[in-house]
């Protein structure tokens, strides 16, 4: 990317939002034309593969504050489109040589000197003042032949879903996903079987090609081997000579314990490969948790409902509790209320300094028809209680209301 397409072009208008929207606007909106024109779910589409690199292009700079800090003042400087730039300079459309493009980073980093005899770079020049602009001196011509160089793969990302018991105490799972890879073909070189891409004669292997005008030097991507630095005369059959096919690939991944429903796990280099040697890009796996029957979640913490009898509440009673990896007694003490919540400590989600606990809360179970018997038993000891609140609730009612 040259400084005049820092400049001039529009990253708010290729990804649709606002020059005020936040990183998160900026992600959405990116991520949705992303998975609209990825090259997997257009095929064949070279007006959606040029839209794609608009839009990964514009997020890059966008999504990273520092280099919008410098888009935004790049353009505040020298106007959207570059009208700002132009302004001042001989020629058609305010260009040298009437409107040919040239390679601001040449000229604010004192190429202007190299070739007139004037002081060394960066003594006291415009390329002082707008270094941490443009990158500073030559920056623009170091990221074109940076192009030509070693290109890191894309980051992928895939679905995974977990049981309830997989998700808490970890697993190791097999993820089945479709994604860019090297040819297998041409092993990624792009040249068809029994041949091999040569250096391009052009450039000789740069990327760019370099001219000089009067005071200027211009730079640009070389037009013979499009930056890449080398030629293919006779194209792999498969991958037309991109090197990179739609592969399916099945990989096995260790999910951590205490991953949480909707989490995004990030695997460094398992993504795409790299080109020319490049390194492999980032898996996000977004992981999606299953309901458990009779588990549910708080943080670190399980919870659990475990109904005891009215005998069992009252009297107290040891009650054999399941857990997701087995069972633990717990004492229940008399005179247990409904409702109430006791404390296993260390059996819910693992951590690496201290685990959760489970949580169980008690309900007593109220029995829904009583034999004759039964109900004898339980009017006895109600009588013997004298346990009908209903005198003392009304009462209650009459004194609050005498007041």
């Amino acid at each position: 990317m040259s400084t005049r397409d820092f400049i001039e072009k529009d990253y708010y208008a290729a990804l649709g939002v606002p020059q005020d929207a936040d990183a998160a606007a900026i992600k959405k909106a990116y991520r949705k034309l992303a998975q609209e024109l990825h090259p997997d779910k257009n095929p064949g589409n070279s007006q959606a593969e040029a839209r794609f690199k608009d839009v990964s292009e514009a997020y890059d700079v966008l999504s990273d504050p520092k280099r919008r800090g410098e888009y935004d003042e790049a353009r505040r400087l020298f106007g959207a489109g570059g009208a700002g730039a132009r302004a001042g300079f001989p020629g058609g459309g305010g260009f040298p040589g009437g409107g040919q493009a040239f390679d601001f980073g040449d000229l604010f980093g004192g190429a202007a000197g190299a070739g007139t005899g004037a002081g060394p770079r960066g003594a006291g020049g415009l390329g002082d003042i707008l270094g941490g602009i443009f990158g500073g001196a030559g920056g623009a011509r170091a990221r074109s032949q940076a192009a030509s160089g070693p290109a890191r793969g894309q980051d992928v990302e895939t679905e995974a879903t977990l049981s309830f018991e997989e998700a808490v105490l970890g697993v190791t799972v097999p993820l089945r996903m479709q994604s860019p890879g090297s040819c297998p073909t041409c092993a990624g070189s792009g040249a068809k079987p029994g041949t091999s891409p040569h250096t391009c004669p052009v450039c000789q292997g740069a990327g760019v090609t370099s001219r000089s005008q009067g005071a200027f030097a211009f730079s640009e991507p070389c037009r013979n081997c499009r930056g890449s630095g080398s030629v293919v005369d006779d194209p792999c059959p498969t991958c037309t000579g991109s090197g990179i096919t739609s592969q399916t690939r099945t990989i096995t991944v260790r999910m951590p314990s205490g991953v949480k429903d909707g989490q995004r796990i990030r695997l460094a280099g398992k993504g795409a490969p790299g080109r020319r040697g490049g390194p492999a890009g980032d898996l996000f796996v977004v992981v999606h948790v299953a309901e458990h029957p009779l588990f549910s979640r708080k943080d670190d913490d399980l919870t659990l409902t475990v109904p005891v009898t009215f005998a069992e509440a009252a009297l107290g009673t040891t009650l054999t509790v399941p857990t997701l990896d087995g069972t633990v007694s717990l004492k229940v003490p008399a005179g247990t209320a409904s409702g109430r919540t006791l404390r296993v400590r260390g059996r819910g989600v693992p951590g690496k300094g201290r685990s959760g606990d489970l949580l169980v809360t008690l309900e007593v179970a109220v029995p829904v028809r009583l034999t004759p018997a039964q109900r004898k038993v339980i009017e006895a000891l109600a009588e013997e209680m004298d346990e009908d609140p209903r005198p003392q609730i009304t009462a209650a009612l009459q004194s609050g209301g005498d007041r």
